[in-house]
């Protein structure tokens, strides 16, 4: 059947479109809500100007209707990564592709990379971003191809999550690095609790799929700090900044500096993310329109009482109920102020409080404020409430991850928490320092003094480790053995590490017979039953500083960290090795760029 004359004509606009690249890109920034820094930017495309063919809406549906998606898909793509490298953009580039095109017959694999390659980018800075035009039919199909992708070094995002046909089903299916929930879901979510839940039950979601989570559509700064305060990562909209061809690389946000847990480990948890919307109360209000609060809502175990939006006291739903049914009460009390009926010291905590700090102090206090819950305030200021069954709950999930991963005799975080800590801290685009220490002349020492004098030794070191790491901002993780690392954020972090090896070497002599200490090392039989001289234990350090977006993953950075680890063992004694070059070096021998011994 022929086409139409209106499609006839559209069909001739669309070819001259695509012949003559008639496509311009423009790039909106991606905040990371945790530092306000930049991490990214997604793709946008527009039409010639001053045609229907302008606005996205209308090129992507007339692509559709006429079949020729695909081939707008790949030349929206070249046009997006040939301008974001000509601009010279940091941070990552979110890819927009549809999943038609990925799994049309006709889908040829590897050309964005030969794009990428064609201009210098590297894929691991890539995104691609799904978007729904329509439905998605072949799930097995569309996974194979993300798998192909993923294969390469390109990270997955599924668009609009909310809005399209199946984003629930792409994101159990197809396990994404990102989602990005949908503007509706976020605009207003200020002042709308449905839209509140919705954005904190994906976050929940997100959190244990390992998951991050970006929220389109931030227009305003109440939008901005409530998703900020549900514990969304990323953040995407005109507050943070509109789309332009030429786009800033500096944001300018407003943000409050995050809590030193939250420094400490990004992916960390604190009690905002407790924190529940609760109808709150004035302490003028009657005492009588309260019970009958409680009367009419049997869900609602709790009133906080706010004045100039300050918590003030709490009344509980047993308490008021129990005191209105005794005889007369409402005659006599029933228009009196309700702040006599009110718990004066209900618990109060920051938002920014870390679970563990929460846990600690619900148990320490009083009974009662394990089933009263607990008022979650910003800085003073009034935000929700908290209950002990959710904090119970989330520091027993804590609780069993940690110890799921815990190194068993040291209890520090194992292989799986580092290397999580490690990836998270890359993704933020964070500078940080991983130190790598490892015991010298160990086996020997565990074989001639025993393995329970041995495992004292791996105990000092992880006692030091802890001792010599600043708390608010360091992470120490026990690899295995005799081998740890550290992850500084704190920036003296060279002092410590000498420090600590002085330390080493003055508390060694706990470890060891008075003779062979004094001698620095024994004899010992080796496999062949020959006597053998070893020293007496050491520690090495091999350090590596590490700077956003020059690595990839956690292996990339364990590879760097191992090699200066090698570096340091050559030395004699306890001994620190600094690796100085910028750039990055296989994991084989070294020579060594810089010797600092301890």
């Amino acid at each position: 059947m022929p086409e139409l004359p209106e499609l006839q004509s559209l069909r001739c606009d669309l070819e001259a479109v695509l012949a003559e690249n008639r496509l311009s890109a423009l790039f909106q920034p991606i905040a990371s809500l945790n530092d306000g820094e930049l991490f990214g930017y997604e793709g946008l495309i527009r039409g010639p100007s001053a045609s229907f063919l302008y606005s996205p809406i209308n090129l992507f549906r007339s692509a559709e209707a006429l079949g020729m998606l695909p081939a707008l898909d790949l030349a929206c793509r070249r046009v997006i990564i040939a301008a974001f490298v000509a601009e010279r953009l940091p941070g990552r580039l979110f890819l927009n592709v549809c999943p038609s095109c990925v799994t049309a017959p006709d889908f040829q694999p590897g050309v964005t990379l030969e794009i990428l390659r064609s201009v210098g980018l590297p894929p691991q800075r890539v995104v691609i971003e799904l978007t729904e035009t329509q439905p998605t039919h072949d799930y097995a199909l569309l996974k194979d191809a993300l798998l192909h992708y993923r294969e390469m070094g390109f990270q997955i995002a599924i668009d609009d999550l909310g809005e399209g046909f199946s984003s629930l089903r792409l994101w159990s299916e197809l396990k994404p690095d990102f989602i990005k929930i949908d503007k509706y879901f976020v605009q207003g979510v200020a002042s709308d609790a449905q839209k509140r839940q919705f954005v904190r039950s994906i976050q929940h979601i997100a959190l244990n799929t390992a998951t991050r989570v970006i929220a389109e559509g931030i227009e305003t700064p109440q939008e901005l700090d409530v998703v900020r305060r549900i514990g969304i990562g990323f953040g995407q909209g005109y507050h943070i900044g509109r789309p332009h061809a030429h786009p800033s690389r500096l944001l300018s946000l407003d943000l409050v500096e995050q809590d030193s847990a939250k420094a400490l480990n990004p992916c960390a948890k604190s009690a905002g993310s407790l924190l529940v919307e609760a109808q709150t109360v004035s302490p003028t209000e009657r005492g009588e329109a309260v019970c009958q609060l409680f009367t009419r809502s049997p869900q609602l175990y709790a009133l906080p009482v706010v004045e100039d939006n300050r918590p003030v006291g709490l009344l509980k739903r047993h308490d008021v109920l129990e005191f209105f049914a005794r005889p007369f009460t409402h005659e006599l009390y029933g228009n009196r102020p309700c702040q006599g009926l009110m718990d004066a010291a209900p618990l109060i905590v920051e938002t920014s409080m870390s679970l563990q700090e929460l846990s600690l102090l619900v148990t320490a206090a009083e009974r009662r404020y394990l089933a009263d819950g607990f008022i979650i305030t910003e800085h003073g200021r009034y935000l929700g409430m908290g209950t002990g069954h959710d904090l119970m709950r989330a520091i027993t999930e804590l609780q069993i991850r940690a110890a799921r991963y815990a190194n068993p005799l040291t209890l520090l975080p194992g292989n799986v928490p580092i290397q999580e800590q490690i990836d998270a801290l890359l993704a933020e685009g964070r500078a940080f320092t991983i130190a790598y220490f490892d015991l010298d002349h160990f086996k020997p020492y565990n074989d001639v003094y025993g393995y329970a004098k041995g495992d004292a030794v791996i105990q000092l070191v992880s006692e030091l480790l802890l001792g010599f790491a600043d708390t608010q901002h360091d992470f120490v993780g026990h690899i295995g053995g005799d081998d740890f690392v550290m992850l500084f954020r704190s920036a003296d972090w060279q002092a410590r590490c000498e420090a600590l090896l002085q330390e080493f070497d003055r508390r060694r002599v706990e470890h060891f017979e008075p003779a062979d200490y004094v001698a620095g090392g024994y004899w010992s039989p080796d496999r062949r039953g020959e006597q053998q001289w070893h020293s007496i234990v050491s520690l090495s350090v091999g350090v590596v500083e590490v700077a956003p977006s020059e690595y990839n993953s956690h292996h990339e950075v364990a590879a760097v960290a191992a090699a200066a680890k090698r570096c340091a063992k050559r030395l004699s004694g306890s001994s620190l090795f600094v690796e100085r070059r910028k750039a990055k070096f296989p994991a084989g021998d070294q020579t060594p760029a810089v010797k600092l011994v301890g």
